[in-house]
């Protein structure tokens, strides 16, 4: 139940969601420019693919061949298409895409707790596990404001979570936090509160309208509350959204052609891959894939046989088809967990937390391909070379779009502080 004395967030966008024309989006669409500020940069879009739990590092990109067998694991290395470059036997369709990402062997930094450190690659500054700091999308949109009826920062299926959901926008408000797209592998997908509803008999109609000018006359009389603030400016935004032709092409992933949708995978990843060409091609300017599950503290090789040959099929179709398409010169696309798993393989034939060491994919938006950055030692334990910490991977997603890191945002008390306080630019990206 909601309470009309002392509303909140939840409760309106559970209120708003009555509405007939899905007036449930506002708060979620209100990405309204406030700076006038237009993004120059050689980036329009970002995907960002993220792998919570923690990809293990010694078993897809970074194998150890030579080291003992309870740091090497079971699995082998493969050629790639990149002369020199092996990555695991369970990446045979990334074997082959390799000249069109650059890998990155050297994402390190000192945290191994999920929730804390997912918050810490997600916005590039460190702080509490409950997310002080605004993610790199919720930036983005706030930077780039709505340019049309799409929200400007999507996350599909919906944001990254372990006992509670991260990539928020923090003290940005939730004007600016992310679209949760839903699961395009569903059948008969349509997105909420973009499809057109079915028809309605009219006495209903008008108790929903009746129901949303109440809430809409309270949220007129609360002020200084940034939901309630924000409703009345983007509920037309959200009947723009529900209406839009534009809005309801983007999402509709069921007009692309069955091969192509097999090449990506039937499945929950393959298919947000897709959705994510889709909408970054419609103009999106940053899109979440989540694809969690890879915590494997026990039974790593049944884990990473179930979960790798979907991230190859999907992950190496999206990387062809956007190149294939010529979106890459105009999308940065990342491959990212929060950190790498240990060494050696525990007990429980898995490998824990191990911030130190993890590996990354970048491509796109100028990014020179077919080559690796940074190293591990021989135990894949500690970088050797080229480091890179969350903060430089925020700072060149950031830059990559014309942001700059160091611009002062405000905060609800009018603190102004920068989006970054550390980080640069990975220039070995470019060269």
């Amino acid at each position: 139940m909601f309470d009309l004395r002392f509303p909140n967030r939840r409760d309106f966008l559970r209120i708003g969601s009555l509405a007939p024309l899905g007036f449930g989006l506002p708060q979620l669409l209100a990405a309204e420019n406030r700076t006038g500020h237009i993004l120059q940069g050689p980036a329009k879009s970002v995907v960002l693919v993220y792998l919570g739990g923690g990809l293990s590092h010694h078993d897809s990109f970074d194998l150890k061949p030579d080291a003992i067998e309870e740091v090497r694991g079971k699995y082998q290395p493969i050629q790639t298409n990149v002369p020199g470059l092996q990555v695991g036997e369970l990446l045979p369709m990334m074997a082959q895409t390799m000249d069109k990402v650059c890998l990155v062997r050297s994402g390190a930094h000192n945290n191994d707790h999920h929730e804390t450190a997912t918050n810490w690659v997600m916005s590039g500054r460190f702080g509490s596990a409950f997310g002080d700091w605004p993610a790199i999308g919720a930036v983005a949109a706030h930077e780039s404001g709505f340019p049309g009826t799409l929200p400007p920062y999507v996350a599909i299926p919906r944001n990254p979570s372990f006992t509670w959901e991260l990539g928020r926008s923090a003290f940005l408000g939730g004007r600016f936090e992310s679209f949760k797209a839903g699961d395009p592998n569903d059948a008969n997908y349509r997105v909420r509160d973009v499809a057109r509803a079915e028809p309605l008999p009219e006495a209903r109609v008008d108790r929903r309208r009746s129901l949303l000018d109440t809430v809409d006359g309270l949220a007129r009389r609360v002020e200084g509350n940034d939901q309630l603030a924000a409703y009345d400016q983007f509920q037309k935004r959200a009947a723009e959204m529900v209406l839009s032709g534009e809005a309801r092409e983007a999402f509709a992933i069921e007009s692309e052609a069955d091969t192509l949708r097999d090449r990506y995978g039937r499945t929950t990843f393959g298919q947000s891959c897709l959705l994510a060409r889709r909408l970054v091609e419609s103009g999106v300017t940053f899109v979440t894939v989540n694809f969690g599950g890879w915590d494997h503290h026990s039974n790593i090789w049944s884990g990473l046989e179930s979960k790798l040959p979907d991230f190859d099929r999907g992950f190496s179709a999206l990387v062809s088809d956007m190149h294939d398409r010529g979106l890459l010169e105009s999308t940065l696309v990342v491959a990212m967990g929060e950190f790498g798993r240990t060494p050696k393989i525990n007990k429980d034939s898995g490998r824990d937390h191990w911030a130190p060491a993890a590996s990354l994919l970048f491509t796109g938006a100028g990014v020179k391909t077919g080559k690796v950055i940074g190293a591990t030692d021989r135990d894949g334990a500690q970088v050797t070379d080229s480091p890179v910490r969350p903060a430089d991977v925020a700072f060149t997603i950031l830059s990559s779009l014309g942001i700059d890191p160091h611009k002062k945002l405000m905060t609800p008390d009018g603190r102004p502080v920068e989006i970054l306080d550390e980080g640069t630019r990975i220039e070995a990206l470019y060269v």
